[in-house]
């Protein structure tokens, strides 16, 4: 290909019909390549700034911030791989165990805008959100609408699964979800729950088992085990605290 070829194909690209019509005229000119690649770099900016407000992903400490020596049990190799994006490329899904407080949300989060950078649709909620925004639809057109909404995303992250219990329905809306999405397009879950306590998390639900088979059909999964780090801040902002009142107190004539 030529490079007015190539400049030619990317004016198409771009659906620039007034400079097309007048190609053979002004494909020369010096200002079109320069004209392409501004309209080129604005139309990536202005998708990648309404993506990121479409992923809902919200502020977050991103990982070069993390301590990675505070969990007793964290694969950073795997999440790191995980930031690769390849596990996008085979819909596999990606687990995230582990109590509260050890950074899976932080981490999910990294991982959702990695992936909104790279020029994926992502979408990130909470548990709690999403199963609530389902139930209240009272039309089946309307949930219809709804499903096709989470089902689409090529990443869709669920965070904090098992921090509440819900009923039968909320189950069978999950396993409805995650059924659409299974083997064409990824699921990030984070929870604080092991499959086995999901039981408990949707108690008396038919659906558990199956809805746990879609999800680590093809799925990696990654344990966090320590204590929470936010317990951790807390601890030392109050020993921080108590430092700076002794010393005020002992300069205190």
């Amino acid at each position: 290909m030529t490079p007015l070829e190539s400049l030619r194909r990317r004016a198409e690209t771009l659906h620039l019909h007034g400079l097309l019509a007048h190609w053979p005229e002004l494909a020369d000119s010096t200002w079109v390549e320069p004209l392409l690649a501004w309209e080129e770099a604005e139309r990536a900016r202005r998708s990648l700034e309404r993506r990121l407000g479409c992923a809902h992903i919200g502020r977050f400490k991103p990982l070069a911030d993390f301590d990675w020596n505070w969990p007793t049990q964290c694969d950073r190799t795997a999440i790191s791989e995980l930031m690769g994006l390849d596990f996008l490329h085979s819909a596999t899904n990606v687990i995230l165990v582990g109590s509260s407080g050890l950074g899976k949300s932080t981490i999910a989060q990294n991982i959702a805008y990695q992936a909104v950078l790279h020029g994926h649709t992502v979408l990130f909620t909470t548990a709690g959100q999403l199963l609530n925004d389902l139930a209240t639809l009272d039309s089946d057109s309307a949930l219809r609408r709804r499903l096709r909404h989470y089902a689409a995303p090529s990443l869709l992250v669920v965070d904090e699964v098992g921090y509440l219990s819900y009923s039968n329905r909320h189950a069978d809306l999950l396993f409805e979800l995650i059924n659409r999405r299974h083997e064409t397009r990824s699921t990030l879950i984070t929870t604080n729950r092991s499959f086995s306590d999901w039981a408990e998390v949707f108690p008396n639900a038919a659906c558990v088992v199956a809805l746990i088979d879609r999800l680590v059909h093809h799925a990696e999964i990654i344990a966090l085990k320590g204590e929470s780090y936010r317990h951790k801040e807390a601890r030392e902002h109050a020993e921080q605290r108590s430092r700076k009142r002794k010393a005020t107190a002992g300069s205190t004539p």
